[in-house]
């Protein structure tokens, strides 16, 4: 197998096209965003820049500058149709920053963030160790770090659809576990990583308005090992029929699990050590299934 998990061009392309399309289809970007926004809470600081990673057309941004009126808010996504979009979120009086960049490589100087924000990007990293090393560098010491991922429970009644028909390439994207991002935030540097994982439910009226939500939102598979060609007629319906035997009172499940982390930037006095310590991360007991509203 391929090192490599993602095509990162395949990302952004994905994106940018479905930057005109994303609100329409991000019930559970909201939903998720309610979640961090509980885990805010902890942070007790009153910040002077405070960071969203990936931000998308930045509602969630606009939430944070509405939080924090007089801080600094800057949105950051590599998508510059996504950023364009983010435009209409920004306030006259006190509009927060559009950055597009990459958030491997976040263009900030080190110990400039008072608290970094991330909803639903981690996914879409293939090394989200990387990630997380940038945002302990550019955390404040002691600093605040509240993210989100999907975890491997993610779709997996379509993947499940998929492998009946086609089980030698990956139609549904992977994903990482919940300890495998604890212990990606531990090697990164961050202090004190609490984990939690949940399952959200949703239903749909078929499985062509399922995948129709997730070309809205550009959340398409992006696999290194994707198929590349058409997938032909028959195989998709044989897709859709061995999806439609899992139907509910007429409508069809999709699975999201859910992966939230909130850690902190190490105090100035207590830089973190590597090489032989033993270090742990909290796991919060997964919760059962939930639908949004």
């Amino acid at each position: 197998m391929n090192d490599q998990r993602l095509d990162p061009r395949q990302v952004r392309r994905a994106f940018a096209r479905a930057a005109t399309t994303y609100e329409q289809h991000d019930v559970l970007q909201r939903e998720v965003e309610s979640r961090l926004f509980d885990s805010l809470d902890y942070y007790e600081g009153k910040p002077e820049r405070v960071l969203d990673v990936g931000c998308g057309t930045a509602r969630g941004t606009a939430r944070l500058k509405k939080r924090w009126r007089e801080a600094q808010v800057i949105a950051l996504d590599v998508s510059l149709p996504m950023l364009q979009r983010a435009r209409k979120h920004a306030g006259w009086l006190k509009p927060f920053t559009r950055v597009c960049a990459d958030g491997l490589a976040l263009p900030f100087p080190d110990h400039s963030m008072d608290v970094v924000y991330s909803n639903l990007l981690l996914q879409w990293c293939d090394t989200p160790r990387e990630l997380f090393r940038e945002c302990v560098r550019v955390l404040k010491p002691g600093g605040f770090l509240v993210a989100s991922s999907l975890g491997p429970d993610t779709l997996h009644e379509l993947r499940a659809a998929w492998a009946a028909v086609d089980a030698a390439q990956p139609h549904v994207g992977r994903f990482l576990d919940l300890h495998d991002l604890g212990d990606a935030a531990l090697a990164a540097g961050l202090k004190d990583p609490v984990l939690d994982a949940d399952h959200i439910h949703m239903h749909y009226a078929d499985v062509r308005t399922l995948l129709a939500d997730l070309k809205g939102l550009g959340a398409t598979n992006a696999d290194v090992e994707r198929a590349r060609g058409l997938t032909g007629k028959a195989r998709f319906k044989a897709m859709l029929d061995a999806y439609a035997t899992r139907h509910d009172d007429g409508r069809i499940p999709a699975t999201w699990e859910v992966v939230t982390l909130h850690a902190w930037g190490f105090p100035a006095d207590a830089l973190p050590l590597y090489g032989g310590r033993e270090t742990r991360f909290e796991v919060l007991s997964r919760r059962g299934p939930r639908t949004p509203v």
